[in-house]
This record gives C-alpha cells, structure tokens and sequence, in this order.
C-alpha cells in the first residue's frame, strides 16, 4: 500500500504512477482495478456518489484530500487523481502491432494509444530511447485508453523482429528507395505498422526493412505530423482488413 507521504509530483523512477481527471480514472478503474492502490477526490468534485459507487465495486480506498490533489496535479480543473502501480505486458503473437521507434512526445504516444483504440489495434511496441508511458501526460493524452492496451518496451527494433518473425513488416517513410502507396495495399495476415519519431522519423537502417509505405501528400508541407500518419495508416489497413 503507497501511503499519503509517498505522495509527490510524479518522476519516471517511480513505481507507480498517478491519472489525473476523472474520466482516465474511472477508465483505470474499469480495466486495470487490481492495480489501483487509492482513488483522490476533491471536496468540490460534483459526482462523488458515482466515484464511491465504483470504488466499492472494486474495495479501492477512496479519500477526500484537496491537498493531495493539487500537490500531484498543477490544473485547477482536476478533481479526481487515481494512484496505480505500474505493470508490464506481452503483445498477443497473432494480432496486428503498432511499432513506435523513439517517440520523443508524451502527448503524441498518448494520441496515436487512443487512436489505437479506436481502430481496434491494441499492441504497441515501443523501441526505446522513448517518452514514459506512464507519465501522466500521456496517460491523459490517451484517455484512458492506456490501460486497454498491451505494451511492451524493447531497447532495439531487432529485437522486436526476432519475437515475431511471422508478423509483415510496414515502414512509413519518406525517404524509401522505393514505397508502396497505401491505395496499392493488399489484405496481409499478421503486420506491424511501424513509424518514426517526431523529429527525424525512422532512419536509413530501415530501409530494407519490410515493406516501405508512403501516404500522398502535397509538397506544401515537408512530412505528416505522426499522430497523423498513424491515424491515417491504421485507417487504411484495418479497413484493408474487414
């Protein structure tokens, strides 16, 4: 159990972690509640019969602490913080897979989760130097959507390519010697859409890697946003896919 003096503003060494706002709170709740070690709540959060309710449902301890709220949380507006313990996961070995190389956004990883989400893709790789997962920033960027996905960190891109041979590999790129356009895609069994960081996208060690995937676009800009590319390319293959 995590005590009220083990409470402080979250850093990435620690062994636990915080959603701030109700919504990703109650989504911890719903699908990781053997996780969540004690439910905040603002004196002036307006549905607490509702919060209590659930925190019953699942015997999580639920207090009223003003000052334990704005001692995690920086915003006015946030009136319900969860405290959960961080876990890992297993990606499912036949299921399709998002590939993030380096993200260095907390609010961008947070995004292309919920978008995930929505899509109904829910592993992601994450190949590491990366943004926290668990910071509280991407867990709210993603609403919740965090908690119902499976996750698994690796420090090389190779390495993920030995734990799933079977799995097609996708690369989005826009320097590829040579790009199949994604009106061109054909229906693949297993795959893994895999992108770049924000910055400088994927490198040229994977240009022969896979399957290059380019998504037209006018000159007027230099590249997609990768929220943006993700959500167009996960579009596209899962619609591919019905």
């Amino acid at each position: 159990m995590i005590s009220n003096n083990q409470i402080k503003q979250y850093k990435k060494d620690m062994k636990f972690s915080y959603t701030l706002g109700a919504f990703p709170t109650y989504e911890l709740i719903k699908a990781k509640h053997d996780k969540v070690n004690k439910v905040f709540a603002h004196s002036r959060y307006s549905d607490y019969d509702n919060l209590q309710k659930i925190c019953l449902q699942y015997d999580i301890d639920l207090e009223i602490n003003d000052k334990i709220i704005s001692k995690i949380s920086s915003k006015e507006n946030c009136f319900v913080v969860g405290v959960f313990e961080k876990y890992s996961c297993d990606l499912d070995k036949d299921k399709a897979h998002i590939v993030l190389v380096n993200p260095n956004s907390m609010g961008n990883v947070g995004t292309i989760i919920r978008t995930a989400i929505g899509f109904g893709i829910k592993n992601i790789a994450i190949i590491e130097p990366a943004a926290d997962i668990f910071n509280p920033k991407t867990i709210r960027a993603s609403m919740g959507a965090l908690f119902k996905i499976n996750y698994k960190k690796y420090n090389d891109f190779s390495n993920y390519q030995k734990e799933f041979p079977e799995h097609e590999i996708f690369t989005f790129m826009l320097n590829a010697n040579k790009s199949l356009d994604l009106k061109d895609m054909k229906k693949v069994d297993m795959y893994s859409l895999v992108f770049g960081n924000e910055a400088t996208g994927l490198d040229d060690s994977f240009l022969d890697i896979g399957t290059s995937i380019f998504i037209p676009q006018t000159k007027e800009v230099d590249s997609l946003n990768i929220t943006i590319a993700a959500g167009i390319g996960m579009y596209v293959f899962i619609n591919t896919h019905l």
